[in-house]
């Protein structure tokens, strides 16, 4: 059976990304490892072995396209308003507090932010399928 270890992005500054996961999300570095032209991070929380892998490569000046393929990332937390708050007190640029519902049922609360590179981090309520 497969288990899910990490997700990669690309990005620009090394030390901009670890401020930003780390004040955001609470995620701190796990390992990095360095090779001549690029550097991995491995970036984990304490609750979860899932890590977000930052891939740094060397020289790299201009910003990444994102292009029209990727999502988002997305995180579960047991305070939706206050982390919502939290975001807007620290400049975390958090979009508008959104709601999904199916069938006339609430199927979840969420915002989106957008990491340094433009990434999309989804923040979800804790409860129901997201529990």
């Amino acid at each position: 059976m497969a288990k899910p270890v990490h997700s990669m992005i690309r990005v620009l500054d090394e030390a901009r990304s670890l401020t930003y996961y780390r004040k955001a999300f609470g995620l701190e570095p796990a390992d990095r490892i360095a090779f001549p032209d690029f550097a991995l991070i491995y970036l984990r929380h304490p609750s979860s072995p899932f890590e977000l892998e930052l891939t740094v490569n060397a020289g790299r000046t201009e910003p990444y396209q994102l292009g029209d393929g990727y999502g988002h990332l997305a995180v579960v937390v047991d305070d939706l308003a206050a982390e919502h708050a939290r975001f807007e007190r620290e400049n975390l640029g958090p979009g508008p507090l959104r709601e999904l519902q199916h069938g006339g049922a609430v199927l979840a609360r969420f915002f989106f932010a957008t990491d340094p590179d433009g990434y999309k981090i989804e923040v979800i309520q804790k409860g129901g399928r997201f529990a």
